[in-house]
Protein backbone atom coordinates (compact mmCIF):
# COMPACT_ATOMS: atom_id res chain seq x y z
CA UNK A 1 0.00 0.00 0.00
CA UNK A 2 1.17 3.56 -1.18
CA UNK A 3 -0.10 7.00 -0.18
CA UNK A 4 1.25 8.11 -3.59
CA UNK A 5 1.41 7.14 -6.42
CA UNK A 6 5.11 7.23 -7.95
CA UNK A 7 4.72 5.59 -11.45
CA UNK A 8 1.43 6.59 -13.13
CA UNK A 9 2.14 4.57 -16.55
CA UNK A 10 1.73 0.86 -15.57
CA UNK A 11 0.23 -0.36 -19.21
CA UNK A 12 1.00 -0.76 -22.65
CA UNK A 13 -1.43 1.62 -24.91
CA UNK A 14 -1.48 -1.16 -27.25
CA UNK A 15 -2.93 -3.68 -25.20
CA UNK A 16 -5.45 -4.64 -22.72
CA UNK A 17 -4.69 -3.18 -19.11
CA UNK A 18 -3.16 -5.82 -17.08
CA UNK A 19 -2.74 -3.83 -13.83
CA UNK A 20 -4.20 -0.30 -12.16
CA UNK A 21 -4.10 1.77 -9.30
CA UNK A 22 -6.82 0.97 -6.61
CA UNK A 23 -7.75 3.52 -3.87
CA UNK A 24 -8.34 2.69 -0.70
CA UNK A 25 -10.07 5.55 0.71
CA UNK A 26 -10.35 4.44 4.50
CA UNK A 27 -6.67 4.61 4.76
CA UNK A 28 -6.02 6.82 1.97
CA UNK A 29 -3.38 4.27 0.49
CA UNK A 30 -3.39 3.09 -3.27
CA UNK A 31 -2.56 -0.38 -4.21
CA UNK A 32 -1.47 -1.74 -7.49
CA UNK A 33 -3.76 -4.22 -8.53
CA UNK A 34 -3.37 -7.26 -10.99
CA UNK A 35 -6.17 -7.02 -14.05
CA UNK A 36 -8.64 -4.42 -15.80
CA UNK A 37 -9.97 -2.01 -14.01
CA UNK A 38 -14.42 -2.52 -13.88
CA UNK A 39 -15.41 0.47 -15.39
CA UNK A 40 -17.16 3.07 -13.99
CA UNK A 41 -16.71 6.32 -13.32
CA UNK A 42 -15.22 8.90 -10.16
CA UNK A 43 -17.58 11.10 -8.03
CA UNK A 44 -16.40 13.64 -5.99
CA UNK A 45 -16.39 13.46 -2.24
CA UNK A 46 -17.64 17.22 -1.29
CA UNK A 47 -16.49 16.72 2.25
CA UNK A 48 -12.95 15.21 1.60
CA UNK A 49 -9.97 17.78 2.55
CA UNK A 50 -7.33 15.34 1.76
CA UNK A 51 -6.10 15.77 -1.47
CA UNK A 52 -4.89 12.24 -2.27
CA UNK A 53 -8.48 11.39 -2.39
CA UNK A 54 -10.02 11.04 -5.91
CA UNK A 55 -13.82 10.47 -4.81
CA UNK A 56 -15.75 8.14 -4.80
CA UNK A 57 -15.64 5.11 -7.61
CA UNK A 58 -19.32 4.26 -9.05
CA UNK A 59 -18.92 0.91 -11.59
CA UNK A 60 -21.19 0.59 -14.82
CA UNK A 61 -22.65 -2.76 -14.38
CA UNK A 62 -23.68 -3.36 -18.13
CA UNK A 63 -20.02 -2.57 -19.34
CA UNK A 64 -18.87 -5.11 -17.01
CA UNK A 65 -21.19 -7.63 -18.37
CA UNK A 66 -20.10 -6.96 -21.87
CA UNK A 67 -16.51 -6.43 -21.94
CA UNK A 68 -16.05 -10.47 -21.16
CA UNK A 69 -18.13 -11.22 -23.58
CA UNK A 70 -16.66 -9.36 -26.43
CA UNK A 71 -13.34 -11.12 -25.14
CA UNK A 72 -14.46 -14.33 -25.41
CA UNK A 73 -15.64 -13.41 -28.86
CA UNK A 74 -12.80 -12.22 -30.49
CA UNK A 75 -10.69 -15.21 -28.88
CA UNK A 76 -12.97 -17.10 -31.16
CA UNK A 77 -12.56 -15.40 -34.05
CA UNK A 78 -15.58 -13.32 -34.72
CA UNK A 79 -18.14 -15.72 -35.17
CA UNK A 80 -21.29 -14.66 -36.97
CA UNK A 81 -19.63 -11.70 -38.55
CA UNK A 82 -19.99 -10.89 -42.51
CA UNK A 83 -17.15 -11.03 -44.75
CA UNK A 84 -16.31 -7.69 -44.68
CA UNK A 85 -16.31 -6.98 -41.19
CA UNK A 86 -14.28 -10.03 -41.03
CA UNK A 87 -11.64 -8.17 -43.18
CA UNK A 88 -11.45 -5.11 -41.28
CA UNK A 89 -10.86 -6.57 -37.91
CA UNK A 90 -7.99 -8.07 -39.03
CA UNK A 91 -6.95 -5.70 -41.02
CA UNK A 92 -7.42 -3.36 -37.92
CA UNK A 93 -5.50 -5.83 -35.57
CA UNK A 94 -2.53 -6.61 -38.27
CA UNK A 95 0.14 -4.56 -36.69
CA UNK A 96 2.56 -5.49 -38.95
CA UNK A 97 1.25 -3.56 -42.00
CA UNK A 98 0.64 -0.63 -40.33
CA UNK A 99 2.88 2.55 -39.51
CA UNK A 100 0.33 3.82 -36.80
CA UNK A 101 -1.13 0.83 -34.57
CA UNK A 102 -4.50 1.45 -33.50
CA UNK A 103 -4.87 1.70 -29.93
CA UNK A 104 -6.44 -1.02 -27.61
CA UNK A 105 -9.32 1.00 -26.58
CA UNK A 106 -10.01 2.21 -29.77
CA UNK A 107 -10.64 -1.71 -30.73
CA UNK A 108 -12.05 -2.27 -28.01
CA UNK A 109 -14.73 0.29 -28.67
CA UNK A 110 -15.63 -0.77 -31.79
CA UNK A 111 -15.46 -4.27 -31.35
CA UNK A 112 -18.29 -4.04 -28.41
CA UNK A 113 -20.06 -1.52 -31.52
CA UNK A 114 -19.98 -4.79 -33.71
CA UNK A 115 -20.43 -7.55 -31.41
CA UNK A 116 -23.92 -5.86 -30.43
CA UNK A 117 -24.69 -5.56 -34.28
CA UNK A 118 -23.38 -9.00 -35.23
CA UNK A 119 -22.26 -11.22 -32.87
CA UNK A 120 -25.13 -14.53 -32.75
CA UNK A 121 -28.34 -13.61 -30.51
CA UNK A 122 -27.38 -16.42 -28.37
CA UNK A 123 -23.84 -14.50 -26.84
CA UNK A 124 -25.78 -11.61 -26.05
CA UNK A 125 -28.82 -13.12 -23.76
CA UNK A 126 -29.17 -11.01 -21.03
CA UNK A 127 -28.37 -7.69 -22.66
CA UNK A 128 -30.38 -4.85 -22.82
CA UNK A 129 -29.33 -1.99 -23.47
CA UNK A 130 -31.78 1.18 -22.46
CA UNK A 131 -33.18 3.55 -24.11
CA UNK A 132 -32.92 7.49 -23.48
CA UNK A 133 -36.96 7.92 -23.99
CA UNK A 134 -36.68 8.27 -27.69
CA UNK A 135 -37.92 6.21 -30.60
CA UNK A 136 -34.19 5.44 -32.21
CA UNK A 137 -31.78 3.19 -30.33
CA UNK A 138 -28.49 5.14 -29.18
CA UNK A 139 -25.18 3.51 -27.69
CA UNK A 140 -22.42 5.39 -26.16
CA UNK A 141 -18.51 4.66 -26.46
CA UNK A 142 -17.44 6.18 -23.07
CA UNK A 143 -13.57 7.16 -24.49
CA UNK A 144 -11.40 9.66 -22.47
CA UNK A 145 -10.56 13.27 -24.01
CA UNK A 146 -7.42 12.23 -25.80
CA UNK A 147 -7.78 8.64 -26.39
CA UNK A 148 -8.74 8.91 -29.94
CA UNK A 149 -12.19 8.83 -30.33
CA UNK A 150 -12.65 10.41 -33.47
CA UNK A 151 -10.08 7.66 -35.16
CA UNK A 152 -13.63 4.83 -33.99
CA UNK A 153 -15.63 7.24 -35.74
CA UNK A 154 -13.63 6.40 -39.04
CA UNK A 155 -13.41 3.14 -38.26
CA UNK A 156 -17.35 2.65 -37.29
CA UNK A 157 -18.02 4.75 -40.88
CA UNK A 158 -16.28 2.15 -42.67
CA UNK A 159 -17.74 -0.69 -40.70
CA UNK A 160 -21.14 0.48 -42.02
CA UNK A 161 -20.52 2.00 -45.16
CA UNK A 162 -18.69 -0.91 -46.88
CA UNK A 163 -21.18 -3.62 -45.30
CA UNK A 164 -23.75 -1.42 -46.78
CA UNK A 165 -22.01 -1.23 -50.44
CA UNK A 166 -21.35 -5.23 -50.50
CA UNK A 167 -24.40 -6.29 -49.08
CA UNK A 168 -27.36 -3.99 -49.84
CA UNK A 169 -30.20 -5.65 -48.72
CA UNK A 170 -28.91 -6.08 -44.96
CA UNK A 171 -31.03 -3.56 -42.97
CA UNK A 172 -28.42 -3.85 -40.33
CA UNK A 173 -26.00 -1.39 -42.40
CA UNK A 174 -26.67 1.94 -43.34
CA UNK A 175 -24.33 4.06 -46.24
CA UNK A 176 -25.32 7.64 -45.41
CA UNK A 177 -23.39 8.87 -42.20
CA UNK A 178 -25.03 12.29 -40.60
CA UNK A 179 -22.37 13.61 -37.94
CA UNK A 180 -23.13 16.24 -35.35
CA UNK A 181 -20.39 18.42 -33.55
CA UNK A 182 -20.87 20.57 -30.64
CA UNK A 183 -19.79 23.72 -32.43
CA UNK A 184 -17.64 25.17 -35.49
CA UNK A 185 -14.46 24.18 -34.23
CA UNK A 186 -14.81 20.62 -33.71
CA UNK A 187 -16.96 20.23 -37.19
CA UNK A 188 -13.80 21.39 -38.77
CA UNK A 189 -11.64 19.09 -36.94
CA UNK A 190 -14.03 16.14 -37.64
CA UNK A 191 -13.60 16.49 -41.51
CA UNK A 192 -10.96 14.41 -41.26
CA UNK A 193 -14.01 11.59 -41.67
CA UNK A 194 -15.09 12.67 -44.85
CA UNK A 195 -13.75 10.36 -47.17
CA UNK A 196 -13.17 12.57 -49.68
CA UNK A 197 -11.31 15.35 -48.27
CA UNK A 198 -7.29 15.72 -47.59
CA UNK A 199 -5.86 14.19 -44.51
CA UNK A 200 -8.62 11.89 -43.86
CA UNK A 201 -8.30 9.12 -41.27
CA UNK A 202 -9.13 6.33 -43.44
CA UNK A 203 -5.51 6.99 -45.43
CA UNK A 204 -4.03 8.61 -42.23
CA UNK A 205 -4.63 5.57 -39.86
CA UNK A 206 -5.17 2.81 -42.97
CA UNK A 207 -8.54 2.42 -41.97
CA UNK A 208 -9.62 0.27 -44.91
CA UNK A 209 -7.96 -2.41 -46.24
CA UNK A 210 -6.62 -2.31 -50.18
CA UNK A 211 -8.82 -2.98 -52.67
CA UNK A 212 -12.25 -1.20 -50.54
CA UNK A 213 -11.50 1.99 -50.79
CA UNK A 214 -13.85 2.96 -53.98
CA UNK A 215 -16.49 1.23 -52.02
CA UNK A 216 -15.97 3.65 -48.89
CA UNK A 217 -16.68 6.86 -51.58
CA UNK A 218 -19.96 5.17 -53.00
CA UNK A 219 -21.19 6.06 -48.54
CA UNK A 220 -21.93 9.67 -47.95
CA UNK A 221 -20.52 11.64 -44.78
CA UNK A 222 -22.42 14.51 -43.81
CA UNK A 223 -20.57 16.58 -40.94
CA UNK A 224 -22.77 19.78 -39.67
CA UNK A 225 -23.04 21.89 -36.38
CA UNK A 226 -25.60 21.14 -33.70
CA UNK A 227 -27.06 24.84 -34.38
CA UNK A 228 -27.96 23.51 -37.91
CA UNK A 229 -30.95 21.64 -36.01
CA UNK A 230 -32.08 24.64 -34.23
CA UNK A 231 -36.10 25.38 -35.58
CA UNK A 232 -38.34 27.85 -34.51
CA UNK A 233 -41.36 26.56 -32.39
CA UNK A 234 -45.29 28.34 -32.99
CA UNK A 235 -44.66 30.40 -30.34
CA UNK A 236 -40.96 31.72 -31.06
CA UNK A 237 -42.85 32.31 -34.40
CA UNK A 238 -45.96 34.24 -32.78
CA UNK A 239 -43.72 36.22 -30.65
CA UNK A 240 -42.07 37.72 -33.87
CA UNK A 241 -42.82 41.45 -34.93
CA UNK A 242 -43.78 42.40 -38.35
CA UNK A 243 -45.88 40.85 -41.38
CA UNK A 244 -44.05 38.20 -41.74
CA UNK A 245 -45.75 35.35 -39.68
CA UNK A 246 -45.01 32.27 -41.59
CA UNK A 247 -45.77 29.01 -39.31
CA UNK A 248 -43.34 26.68 -38.31
CA UNK A 249 -41.58 24.61 -40.56
CA UNK A 250 -43.16 20.92 -41.41
CA UNK A 251 -40.63 17.82 -40.80
CA UNK A 252 -40.57 17.20 -44.65
CA UNK A 253 -39.42 21.06 -44.69
CA UNK A 254 -36.74 20.52 -41.79
CA UNK A 255 -35.26 17.43 -42.93
CA UNK A 256 -34.83 18.75 -46.39
CA UNK A 257 -32.48 21.92 -44.98
CA UNK A 258 -30.79 20.03 -42.31
CA UNK A 259 -29.22 17.15 -44.50
CA UNK A 260 -29.43 19.16 -47.70
CA UNK A 261 -27.98 16.78 -50.52
CA UNK A 262 -28.64 13.40 -48.26
CA UNK A 263 -32.23 14.42 -47.44
CA UNK A 264 -33.58 11.44 -49.43
CA UNK A 265 -31.76 9.00 -47.62
CA UNK A 266 -33.64 6.80 -45.60
CA UNK A 267 -32.52 5.01 -42.38
CA UNK A 268 -29.45 7.13 -41.61
CA UNK A 269 -26.55 6.01 -39.06
CA UNK A 270 -26.13 9.41 -36.39
CA UNK A 271 -22.86 9.95 -34.75
CA UNK A 272 -22.81 12.28 -32.18
CA UNK A 273 -19.83 14.25 -30.72
CA UNK A 274 -19.27 15.36 -27.77
CA UNK A 275 -22.41 13.55 -27.12
CA UNK A 276 -22.80 14.75 -23.46
CA UNK A 277 -24.12 18.05 -24.57
CA UNK A 278 -27.28 16.18 -26.18
CA UNK A 279 -29.65 14.64 -23.22
CA UNK A 280 -33.33 14.39 -23.78
CA UNK A 281 -35.81 16.55 -21.60
CA UNK A 282 -39.22 17.89 -21.78
CA UNK A 283 -38.77 21.25 -23.96
CA UNK A 284 -40.31 23.25 -20.51
CA UNK A 285 -38.65 21.60 -18.14
CA UNK A 286 -36.18 23.25 -15.81
CA UNK A 287 -32.83 21.81 -14.18
CA UNK A 288 -32.00 23.49 -10.84
CA UNK A 289 -28.58 24.67 -11.74
CA UNK A 290 -27.94 24.33 -15.57
CA UNK A 291 -28.20 27.10 -17.47
CA UNK A 292 -31.58 27.81 -19.97
CA UNK A 293 -29.16 27.82 -23.20
CA UNK A 294 -27.84 24.42 -22.14
CA UNK A 295 -31.07 22.72 -21.54
CA UNK A 296 -31.91 24.25 -25.01
CA UNK A 297 -29.08 22.98 -26.86
CA UNK A 298 -29.91 19.67 -25.47
CA UNK A 299 -33.68 19.98 -26.31
CA UNK A 300 -32.49 21.20 -29.80
CA UNK A 301 -29.95 18.84 -30.59
CA UNK A 302 -31.80 15.76 -29.38
CA UNK A 303 -34.95 16.94 -30.84
CA UNK A 304 -33.76 17.69 -34.39
CA UNK A 305 -32.79 13.77 -34.04
CA UNK A 306 -36.09 13.29 -33.18
CA UNK A 307 -37.45 14.88 -36.60
CA UNK A 308 -35.49 12.90 -38.42
CA UNK A 309 -36.52 9.77 -37.38
CA UNK A 310 -40.14 10.83 -37.87
CA UNK A 311 -39.48 11.67 -41.33
CA UNK A 312 -36.33 9.16 -42.07
CA UNK A 313 -35.18 7.11 -40.05
CA UNK A 314 -32.19 6.86 -37.61
CA UNK A 315 -30.99 3.41 -37.87
CA UNK A 316 -28.81 3.87 -34.71
CA UNK A 317 -27.31 7.18 -32.93
CA UNK A 318 -23.60 6.85 -31.86
CA UNK A 319 -22.84 8.81 -28.77
CA UNK A 320 -19.45 9.84 -28.20
CA UNK A 321 -18.34 11.11 -24.77
CA UNK A 322 -15.36 11.32 -21.81
CA UNK A 323 -18.28 12.52 -19.52
CA UNK A 324 -21.84 10.92 -20.58
CA UNK A 325 -23.69 12.58 -17.85
CA UNK A 326 -27.10 14.39 -17.81
CA UNK A 327 -27.42 17.04 -15.44
CA UNK A 328 -30.08 16.17 -12.75
CA UNK A 329 -30.29 19.65 -11.25
CA UNK A 330 -28.85 17.80 -7.70
CA UNK A 331 -25.44 17.33 -6.18
CA UNK A 332 -22.83 15.86 -8.86
CA UNK A 333 -23.18 12.01 -7.11
CA UNK A 334 -26.92 12.12 -8.65
CA UNK A 335 -26.32 13.40 -12.19
CA UNK A 336 -27.14 10.76 -14.05
CA UNK A 337 -25.05 8.47 -16.20
CA UNK A 338 -26.35 7.84 -19.70
CA UNK A 339 -27.79 4.15 -19.68
CA UNK A 340 -26.90 3.50 -22.76
CA UNK A 341 -23.19 3.17 -22.04
CA UNK A 342 -21.53 -0.10 -23.65
CA UNK A 343 -17.80 0.67 -23.18
CA UNK A 344 -16.04 2.12 -21.04
CA UNK A 345 -12.41 4.07 -21.32
CA UNK A 346 -11.85 6.22 -18.53
CA UNK A 347 -9.51 9.08 -17.35
CA UNK A 348 -7.15 6.78 -14.98
CA UNK A 349 -7.36 3.78 -18.02
CA UNK A 350 -6.25 6.31 -19.86
CA UNK A 351 -3.20 7.85 -18.05
CA UNK A 352 -2.48 4.47 -16.79
CA UNK A 353 -2.34 3.72 -20.96
CA UNK A 354 0.38 6.54 -21.28
CA UNK A 355 -2.22 8.03 -23.58
CA UNK A 356 -2.75 11.61 -22.16
CA UNK A 357 -1.49 13.99 -20.00
CA UNK A 358 -1.25 14.92 -16.55
CA UNK A 359 -2.43 17.38 -14.93
CA UNK A 360 -0.08 19.07 -12.35
CA UNK A 361 -1.44 20.82 -9.02
CA UNK A 362 1.31 23.05 -6.92
CA UNK A 363 3.10 21.50 -5.26
CA UNK A 364 6.68 23.08 -5.33
CA UNK A 365 8.82 22.92 -1.61
CA UNK A 366 10.02 26.23 -1.25
CA UNK A 367 10.49 25.53 2.35
CA UNK A 368 7.19 27.53 3.19
CA UNK A 369 4.97 24.90 2.44
CA UNK A 370 3.27 22.42 4.82
CA UNK A 371 1.86 19.55 3.98
CA UNK A 372 -1.69 21.45 4.99
CA UNK A 373 -1.33 24.17 3.08
CA UNK A 374 -0.47 21.87 -0.31
CA UNK A 375 -3.95 19.77 0.21
CA UNK A 376 -5.50 23.54 -0.19
CA UNK A 377 -4.61 23.86 -3.80
CA UNK A 378 -6.73 20.77 -4.32
CA UNK A 379 -9.41 21.83 -3.11
CA UNK A 380 -9.60 25.42 -3.66
CA UNK A 381 -12.65 26.91 -4.54
CA UNK A 382 -14.02 24.98 -1.42
CA UNK A 383 -11.03 26.51 1.12
CA UNK A 384 -12.71 28.70 3.85
CA UNK A 385 -10.33 31.73 2.54
CA UNK A 386 -11.20 31.87 -0.87
CA UNK A 387 -15.16 29.97 -1.24
CA UNK A 388 -17.34 33.39 -0.44
CA UNK A 389 -14.62 35.54 -2.30
CA UNK A 390 -14.71 33.86 -5.03
CA UNK A 391 -18.31 33.10 -5.54
CA UNK A 392 -19.88 36.98 -5.44
CA UNK A 393 -19.51 39.58 -7.60
CA UNK A 394 -17.09 41.57 -7.59
CA UNK A 395 -15.14 44.25 -9.71
CA UNK A 396 -11.88 43.10 -11.64
CA UNK A 397 -9.44 45.33 -9.64
CA UNK A 398 -10.21 43.40 -6.26
CA UNK A 399 -7.66 41.57 -4.82
CA UNK A 400 -7.21 37.61 -5.51
CA UNK A 401 -7.36 35.63 -2.18
CA UNK A 402 -3.47 34.67 -1.00
CA UNK A 403 -4.33 31.75 -1.31
CA UNK A 404 -4.96 31.76 -5.21
CA UNK A 405 -2.22 34.49 -5.71
CA UNK A 406 0.61 32.03 -3.90
CA UNK A 407 -0.85 28.95 -5.93
CA UNK A 408 -0.39 31.04 -8.87
CA UNK A 409 3.30 32.28 -8.69
CA UNK A 410 4.08 28.89 -7.83
CA UNK A 411 2.76 27.39 -10.67
CA UNK A 412 4.31 30.29 -12.31
CA UNK A 413 7.56 28.78 -11.28
CA UNK A 414 6.97 25.68 -12.83
CA UNK A 415 5.69 27.34 -15.98
CA UNK A 416 9.03 29.07 -15.96
CA UNK A 417 11.21 26.01 -15.60
CA UNK A 418 9.33 24.53 -18.13
CA UNK A 419 9.67 27.49 -20.85
CA UNK A 420 13.12 27.11 -20.33
CA UNK A 421 13.33 23.43 -21.06
CA UNK A 422 11.71 24.20 -23.68
CA UNK A 423 13.48 27.00 -25.72
CA UNK A 424 16.67 24.38 -25.00
CA UNK A 425 14.90 21.74 -26.82
CA UNK A 426 14.06 23.84 -29.60
CA UNK A 427 10.33 24.08 -29.43
CA UNK A 428 9.31 27.69 -30.96
CA UNK A 429 6.07 28.11 -28.88
CA UNK A 430 5.55 28.63 -25.26
CA UNK A 431 3.98 26.54 -22.78
CA UNK A 432 0.54 28.02 -21.65
CA UNK A 433 -1.05 28.02 -18.15
CA UNK A 434 -4.43 27.49 -18.23
CA UNK A 435 -6.79 28.80 -15.52
CA UNK A 436 -10.51 28.40 -15.42
CA UNK A 437 -12.58 30.15 -13.55
CA UNK A 438 -15.82 29.26 -11.95
CA UNK A 439 -17.50 32.80 -12.51
CA UNK A 440 -16.97 35.69 -14.91
CA UNK A 441 -15.66 38.25 -12.08
CA UNK A 442 -13.24 35.63 -10.93
CA UNK A 443 -12.15 35.32 -14.91
CA UNK A 444 -11.95 39.14 -15.21
CA UNK A 445 -10.07 39.43 -11.82
CA UNK A 446 -7.67 36.45 -12.90
CA UNK A 447 -6.68 38.68 -16.16
CA UNK A 448 -6.60 41.91 -14.09
CA UNK A 449 -3.99 40.14 -11.61
CA UNK A 450 -1.77 38.98 -14.26
CA UNK A 451 -1.63 42.28 -16.21
CA UNK A 452 -1.21 44.39 -13.38
CA UNK A 453 1.61 42.04 -12.29
CA UNK A 454 -0.09 41.40 -9.03
CA UNK A 455 1.37 38.15 -9.99
CA UNK A 456 5.27 38.47 -9.50
CA UNK A 457 5.91 36.29 -12.38
CA UNK A 458 6.60 38.98 -15.09
CA UNK A 459 6.76 37.19 -18.27
CA UNK A 460 3.76 35.60 -17.58
CA UNK A 461 2.31 39.25 -17.00
CA UNK A 462 2.62 40.43 -21.16
CA UNK A 463 -0.88 41.53 -22.02
CA UNK A 464 -0.85 40.34 -25.87
CA UNK A 465 0.24 36.94 -24.63
CA UNK A 466 -3.15 36.76 -22.31
CA UNK A 467 -6.20 35.29 -23.89
CA UNK A 468 -8.98 36.08 -21.86
CA UNK A 469 -11.56 33.80 -23.50
CA UNK A 470 -15.15 35.52 -24.02
CA UNK A 471 -17.64 32.85 -23.50
CA UNK A 472 -20.37 34.63 -25.12
CA UNK A 473 -18.39 35.45 -28.03
CA UNK A 474 -16.73 32.77 -28.87
CA UNK A 475 -20.46 30.59 -28.79
CA UNK A 476 -21.23 33.05 -31.41
CA UNK A 477 -18.22 32.11 -33.25
CA UNK A 478 -18.88 28.60 -32.41
CA UNK A 479 -22.32 28.04 -33.90
CA UNK A 480 -21.98 29.23 -37.49
CA UNK A 481 -21.75 26.29 -40.03
CA UNK A 482 -18.80 28.08 -41.80
CA UNK A 483 -15.91 30.07 -40.22
CA UNK A 484 -15.51 33.96 -41.18
CA UNK A 485 -13.36 34.57 -43.50
CA UNK A 486 -10.28 36.83 -42.30
CA UNK A 487 -7.97 39.04 -44.34
CA UNK A 488 -5.12 39.03 -43.64
CA UNK A 489 -4.63 42.76 -43.95
CA UNK A 490 -6.66 43.59 -41.21
CA UNK A 491 -4.07 42.37 -39.31
CA UNK A 492 -0.95 43.56 -40.50
CA UNK A 493 -0.10 46.97 -41.10
CA UNK A 494 1.40 47.88 -45.27
CA UNK A 495 4.27 49.89 -45.24
CA UNK A 496 2.13 52.70 -46.88
CA UNK A 497 0.75 52.83 -43.52
CA UNK A 498 -2.80 52.24 -44.63
CA UNK A 499 -5.12 52.58 -41.98
CA UNK A 500 -6.15 48.99 -40.96
CA UNK A 501 -10.19 48.42 -40.92
CA UNK A 502 -11.91 47.69 -37.73
CA UNK A 503 -12.76 44.01 -37.88
CA UNK A 504 -16.69 43.36 -37.38
CA UNK A 505 -18.95 41.56 -33.87
CA UNK A 506 -18.77 38.27 -36.70
CA UNK A 507 -14.71 38.58 -37.43
CA UNK A 508 -13.53 39.82 -34.08
CA UNK A 509 -15.70 36.38 -32.93
CA UNK A 510 -13.75 34.34 -35.28
CA UNK A 511 -10.58 35.96 -34.94
CA UNK A 512 -11.43 34.66 -30.97
CA UNK A 513 -12.42 30.93 -32.35
CA UNK A 514 -9.37 30.37 -34.32
CA UNK A 515 -6.87 32.13 -31.33
CA UNK A 516 -8.13 29.58 -29.16
CA UNK A 517 -8.37 26.50 -31.47
CA UNK A 518 -4.72 27.64 -32.47
CA UNK A 519 -2.96 28.45 -29.23
CA UNK A 520 0.81 26.57 -29.28
CA UNK A 521 0.72 26.36 -33.35
CA UNK A 522 3.46 28.46 -35.19
CA UNK A 523 2.39 30.89 -37.65
CA UNK A 524 -1.05 30.88 -36.24
CA UNK A 525 -3.02 33.33 -34.22
CA UNK A 526 -2.40 31.48 -31.06
CA UNK A 527 1.31 31.08 -31.59
CA UNK A 528 2.54 32.89 -28.33
CA UNK A 529 -0.51 32.43 -26.03
CA UNK A 530 1.30 31.54 -22.66
CA UNK A 531 -1.98 32.36 -20.49
CA UNK A 532 -5.22 31.19 -20.93
CA UNK A 533 -8.05 32.33 -18.93
CA UNK A 534 -11.66 31.11 -19.47
CA UNK A 535 -15.13 30.59 -17.62
CA UNK A 536 -15.91 27.05 -17.63
CA UNK A 537 -14.00 23.74 -19.19
CA UNK A 538 -12.17 23.81 -22.90
CA UNK A 539 -12.67 21.48 -24.78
Amino acid sequence: MKSKIDQLIINSPYEEPKHYWSYNRETLSFALKTGRRPAGYLVASENSKGFDDPGMFIEIPQVNQIRPRVIKWREAGYPGVTGITKRLLVHWHNSEERELRLFFCQLEAIETLIWLTEAPDTEKVGIEVPSDGGLFKRLCSKMATGSGKTIVMAMLIAWHVLNKVTYPQDTRFAKHIFVVAPGLTVKSRLQVLVPASAGNYYDVFNIVPPGLHEKLRQGKVLIRNWHALNWETEEQIEKKKGVDKRGAKSNEAYVREVLGEMAKARNIVVINDEAHHAWRIPAESKVKGVKKEDIEQATKWVGGLDRIQDTRGILACYDFSATPLAPSGKQRSEEALFDWIISDFGLNDAIESGLVKTPRVVIRDDGRLTTEYKSRFYHLYNDSDVKDDLNRKAEEYETLPDLVINGFYLLGKDWLETTKAWKEAGFKTPPVMITVANRVETAARVEYAFVHKKIHIDELCIPERILHIDSKVLETAESQEEAVYLNGSVDEATEEDVPIRKLSKKELAELLRKTVDTVGQVGQPGEQIQKVISVGMLS
